[in-house]
């Protein structure tokens, strides 16, 4: 399995015609996503030719929907039309939006996001990367060729946080990975995501970047310790923030001591998650407690079945199972590990 985004999802781009959608239609298209078309007005009936496909684009979203049956928009249209552009697409009935568009004013972000929850719409974004399954669909403008499916769910602020922990894990591969945003106001939170990866049986273990500002990260700590019992080891960009001053994103502020990368820190740790100081360091501890599970596992396998060949590996008749390999690691010094 995987959350929100599977290979059966099908897939509309709210404006596939301007340039940035062009690009990342292309980039959705050659990473298997099943794009069924695009939407803009003044240009409903055309067809536009991505290399060995041709996509149709339609008037509207609902008339995207009703020639399709699209269950996803992926909406890239400048922030003065993306309120709009949502409010479309929750009327019509789509079940997840994921909104790109970054600088879209927060009393927008409101408006849209309220109205679509109304609507019974998800909303991942805005200013956000997106989300992939790797191996079944992207919606959005993640990376496809940098990670592979694997056990480990990522729900992430950072857009690029988020390619960094995909690449230096790229061996032990994800589940799914969701760019929340990083802007004051966004659709899906981290607790969102935390409770679908705690139901997902195919996601082992849970990575929660967060960043300064907010208490969106204090609120997941208090969210994990009365619901999630998967391992969630944690990443928190900006230890080194100036205070009151924005960083990268809207929502990156800190304020006194509320908002700093150590209080958000000392959250996660005091409910159990594991927080690495770097990217390199979080990676390395995904890998010491999927290994730590692995030989919890060993130890408690029926007789005849070794450490990386247990039952859940399927028939010991066969060879042993290969050991998970581990990746190289990027140190900080930007070496290889």
């Amino acid at each position: 399995m995987a959350i929100f985004l599977t290979k059966e999802s099908r897939v509309l781009v709210q404006g596939m015609t301007g340039g940035e959608g062009m690009k990342h239609t292309r980039r959705m298209l050659a990473a298997g996503t099943n794009v069924v078309g695009g939407v803009n007005p003044r240009k409903a009936g055309q067809r536009v030719d991505f290399d060995d496909r041709v996509v149709p684009v339609f008037g509207s979203v609902a008339d995207g929907m009703r020639a399709t049956g699209a269950d996803v928009t992926v909406v890239f249209v400048p922030p003065a039309f993306a309120e709009a552009a949502v409010v479309e697409a929750a009327d019509a009935g789509i079940g997840l939006a994921v909104v790109i568009t970054e600088g879209i004013p927060v009393h927008d972000s409101v408006a849209f996001t309220s109205y679509a929850k109304k609507k019974g719409t998800r909303i991942v974004g805005p200013n956000c990367p997106g989300l992939i399954t790797p191996g079944q669909s992207n919606a959005g403008i993640i990376p496809a060729d940098i990670t592979r499916s694997g056990r480990v769910g990522l729900v992430s602020k950072s857009g690029t946080l988020t390619y960094q922990l995909m690449y230096e894990l790229r061996d032990i591969g994800f589940s799914t990975c969701v760019g929340i945003g990083g802007d004051p106001v966004v659709g899906t939170t981290h607790i969102d995501c935390l409770a679908v990866f705690q139901d997902d049986p195919d996601t082992e273990l849970i990575v929660l970047i967060g960043e300064i500002g907010g208490d969106a990260e204090e609120r997941a700590a208090a969210y994990i310790r009365e619901h999630v019992t998967k391992p969630v080891v944690g990443y928190i960009a900006g230890f080194t923030a100036p205070e009151g001053r924005t960083m990268g994103h809207a929502g990156a502020i800190v304020s006194g001591s509320a908002g700093t990368a150590q209080a958000k820190k000392a959250a996660l740790e005091a409910v159990g998650v594991k927080v690495g100081n770097t990217p390199t360091e979080t990676a390395r501890l995904v890998l010491a407690l999927l290994d730590t599970d692995r030989e919890d596992t060993a130890r408690e396998a029926p007789p005849g079945l070794t450490r990386n060949h247990t039952a859940a590996d399927g028939d010991s008749s066969g060879s042993a199972a290969s050991p998970i390999p581990r990746p190289r690691l990027c140190t900080e010094s930007g070496d290889i590990a």
